[in-house]
């Protein structure tokens, strides 16, 4: 007949999760896997419902009752903490010696795992566990791929998308993104003020100091038009030293006139490069949606465009408002053609 220790020397190897008990209810031997989920506690004579606490069946409260459930799945747990779940089945000793239970830790394997710091060796080389384990890392490991992947993919995708809407010179909005923008206010039924604005005597600057300094006036041109409108607003380079800008809910034309004339000021200042002063001023034009019934993207930048053409006519370095009846005119502020607020010219000789 097998003797207690041969019955524990082989359970350690087939199932490190055991534990015996006598016919008292004292913990006679544990496996050394269960040993290791509380290192310091004194399994051998220690009484078994004082380490775990059976939920399930209900009635199983003494050694007898374990013994009248064996082949039962029993669901039980640690008293202390952490209260690791656990599973189990039991089976009675010959002679009436007691019981043999057989523990897992079910659904909670990785919760335990991850607790205690187990390993493969702490499990049985049969144990579908291990299986699980590896296949449980691999997922995880192919899931955290495929995410870092998929964010790399988005970030690909949103810098492509900036980069179609964005001039590379400037870092300002280019005209395709004002188109959409435009398309998106209108359909939404927003109100807003366009300003077309084009810059003086920059033809000048690049005849004289050459490109590099055209596009380093561009690049402060482009700073102070963001400087002098809000975050919400757009701010277009739609040709090569023509801008558009988009102010949503801005239609007192008061303060438009206003951002108006601090752009052309803060425009006319004069830009270093190599030495030199490169010296420009700017036209502007402005319309409103609220001008138009049923408000069209192309007959508003046609309008703005008309009121620029319009502040130049009259000088450069001004700006004004479209007035119905300028296509008429040709784009001129003059016969009646209130151009609100001419701007004076400051600056570099006209």
């Amino acid at each position: 007949m097998m003797t207690l220790p041969q019955l524990t020397g082989m359970a350690d190897v087939i199932c490190p999760m055991f534990v015996i008990v006598d016919h008292k209810g004292r913990i006679v031997s544990a496996g050394p896997t269960l040993k290791k989920l509380r290192p310091q506690l004194t399994w051998e004579g220690r009484r078994f419902f004082r380490v775990f606490d059976l939920s399930r069946p209900r009635s199983v409260r003494s050694v007898e009752d374990l013994l009248a459930s064996a082949g039962s799945k029993l669901h039980l747990q640690f008293r202390d903490l952490p209260q690791t779940g656990l599973k189990g089945v039991c089976t009675p000793l010959p002679d009436g010696q007691g019981a043999f239970l057989n523990l897992s830790f079910g659904i909670s394997v990785l919760e335990a795992v991850r607790d205690y710091d187990l390993t493969s060796a702490d499990f049985s080389p049969t144990d579908l566990t291990i299986e699980m384990l590896y296949l449980v890392e691999a997922k995880s490991a192919a899931m955290e791929a495929s995410r870092q992947l998929n964010l790399r993919l988005q970030g690909a995708k949103i810098a492509a998308e900036e980069q179609a809407f964005t001039d590379t010179l400037t870092g300002l909005k280019n005209r395709r993104a004002m188109d959409h923008i435009l398309a998106r206010l209108i359909s939404s039924g927003r109100e807003f003020a366009l300003m077309h604005l084009d810059l003086d005597f920059f033809k000048q600057v690049n005849d004289t100091l050459g490109h590099a300094a055209g596009d380093a006036v561009l690049q402060q041109a482009a700073r102070i038009m963001v400087e002098c409108t809000r975050q919400s607003d757009t701010v277009a380079r739609v040709g090569g030293d023509e801008f558009v800008m988009i102010l949503e809910g801005v239609l007192d034309t008061s303060r438009l006139a206003a951002i108006a004339k601090r752009l052309i000021q803060r425009l006319e200042e004069p830009v270093p490069f190599g030495g030199q002063s490169c010296r420009i001023s700017a036209s502007a034009g402005t319309t409103l949606s609220t001008w138009q019934k049923a408000p069209d993207a192309q007959e508003l930048l046609n309008q703005a465009d008309l009121a620029l053409y319009a502040a130049k006519r009259a000088g450069r370095a001004q700006h004004c408002f479209y007035r119905e009846g300028m296509e008429k005119t040709g784009g001129t502020a003059s016969g009646g053609e209130a151009s609100a607020s001419p701007v004076a010219a400051r600056g570099p000789a006209k």
